[in-house]
């Protein structure tokens, strides 16, 4: 059985479709990427996806479609994609098996 690339919890997908009913326009879902930042060296990136880029990897659950950059699918391959909330802070957060280490801030990771 193949290795998913992404799994997405409910509660991201919950944010996710939070987020894309609050744009101006339709969307057709969000997509995940990856840059370079921070001391460790790479970080996320989430933005909204109007369309399908010829080699984005689909990924769709909960009712939400997310698309992967093709230059991050080796570097998220098996990675859950949640959304946490507390009383100081909220937002997406990836378990990802492929990390190495993080920064002291979070802001950036290394495989």
């Amino acid at each position: 059985m193949a290795q998913a690339i992404l799994t997405i919890t409910e509660s991201a997908a919950r944010r996710v479709k939070f987020l894309l009913e609050g744009r101006d326009k339709p969307s057709y879902g969000i997509r995940i990427g990856l840059r370079s930042k921070g001391c460790s060296g790479l970080s996320y990136t989430l933005e909204f996806a109007d369309e399908v880029g010829p080699y984005d990897e689909l990924i769709e659950a909960h009712d939400v479609k997310v698309l992967i950059d093709p230059k991050a699918v080796m570097f998220i391959m098996g990675s859950e994609m949640d959304y946490t909330e507390d009383k100081l802070s909220s937002g997406f957060v990836f378990k990802n098996p492929n990390e190495k280490g993080r920064c002291g801030c979070g802001e950036s990771f290394h495989v």
